[in-house]
């Protein structure tokens, strides 16, 4: 029987406690993008994103350990679920992350992965023959303008490169999450998470060896970039996992799933902190875009159903759902 990744009554957090939590980790996942521009000032971006998986998998390994234990027969039971979408959603995603950093801005790569969740269910409905509603489709085109504005495109500013490899990394997030929904059979989002994150790890490290140069890279690392893959790391991963489920558990995943808004306006926020002013067509397209990601999600699920954002990480990482989770372990029909 299938282990469960549960908070004890006794210590479970009250809605606001909740609600804080996951506010937190949606404004640790907005800070990534800022940190990921910091580390490559410094590091090539294969030992960048391979140091900080290396980091983030030893941290939420050891919290599975805490948790309950590894699940033997769920993981032979998905290995191959387990790795294929650990190369699509982590190694790819975060490859393609990385190496789009060069030459787009965090605010930018930010705005452009808030778009997910709608990727993933336009994709999810394309797959599945049934045909995405009307708010939907709205919500996702005025979602695009305001991307369409932040980075840009209507100004005569040239699309960077970077643009859309993010874009391609958001796409692959969105296969990994439709696919943990699909294809996982009967393990929960800390299993799946963590799972698939070892699989991604390992192939990011490979990739790091052949085209990056890690050993010069760490050990030149200065400590502002050391900071910054810490950070990243254990803040905007690991912890940020572990809040958001808090809040999905307490919440529900409709409700909780508002607050991934929240992931542009961070690094937005941390980029004028930084002294990097955004300009007024940012600020527009980012709002503009959150509308429409506010728009196509419709009515939050009444809590204990599953929503449509069913991923934690958003940007970065791989969870999902402890609604989703539950699904998982009730038998389907094929």
């Amino acid at each position: 029987m299938t282990r469960i990744a549960t908070f004890p009554s006794p210590t479970l957090p009250r809605s606001r406690a909740a609600f804080a939590l996951s506010t937190l980790a949606a404004l640790f996942w907005g800070t990534n993008f800022e940190a990921t521009r910091i580390v490559l000032e410094g590091m090539d971006p294969w030992t960048a994103a391979a140091t900080r998986f290396v980091i983030a998998t030893a941290a939420i390994m050891l919290w599975l350990g805490m948790s309950g234990g590894f699940d033997v027969a769920s993981l032979r039971r998905n290995l191959i679920a387990f790795c294929v979408l650990g190369i699509i959603g982590v190694a790819g995603f975060n490859a393609a992350l990385f190496l789009g950093m060069r030459s787009s801005s965090p605010v930018t790569a930010a705005l452009i992965m808030a778009t997910s969740p709608l990727t993933t269910t336009l994709l999810d409905a394309l797959l599945q023959g049934r045909r995405p509603s009307t708010r939907t489709m709205l919500g996702m085109a005025i979602a695009l303008f305001g991307v369409a504005m932040t980075v840009g495109a209507f100004a005569g500013t040239r699309i960077a490169s970077g643009d859309l490899l993010i874009l391609c990394g958001s796409l692959g997030w969105a296969i990994y999450t439709i696919g943990c929904r699909h294809w996982v059979r009967g393990a929960d989002a800390l299993q799946t998470a963590s799972w698939t994150m070892l699989s991604g790890t390992v192939v990011l490290v490979i990739l790091a060896l052949w085209l990056g140069d890690p050993l010069d890279g760490i050990a030149h690392a200065g400590g502002r970039i050391w900071a910054a893959i810490l950070w990243m790391a254990l803040f905007g991963s690991a912890l940020a996992y572990i809040f958001w489920q808090v809040g999905v558990s307490v919440r529900g995943a409709g409700p909780t799933s508002v607050l991934f808004n929240l992931v542009p306006v961070a690094a937005l926020i941390l980029a004028a902190i930084l002294g990097r002013m955004p300009q007024p067509m940012q600020v527009a397209g980012v709002a503009i875009a959150i509308l429409g990601v506010v728009l196509a999600s419709g009515r939050p699920a009444a809590r204990g159903r599953a929503g449509w954002f069913r991923h934690g990480f958003a940007g970065d990482a791989a969870a999902l759902s402890l609604d989703d989770s539950r699904r998982n372990d009730r038998p389907r029909n094929p």
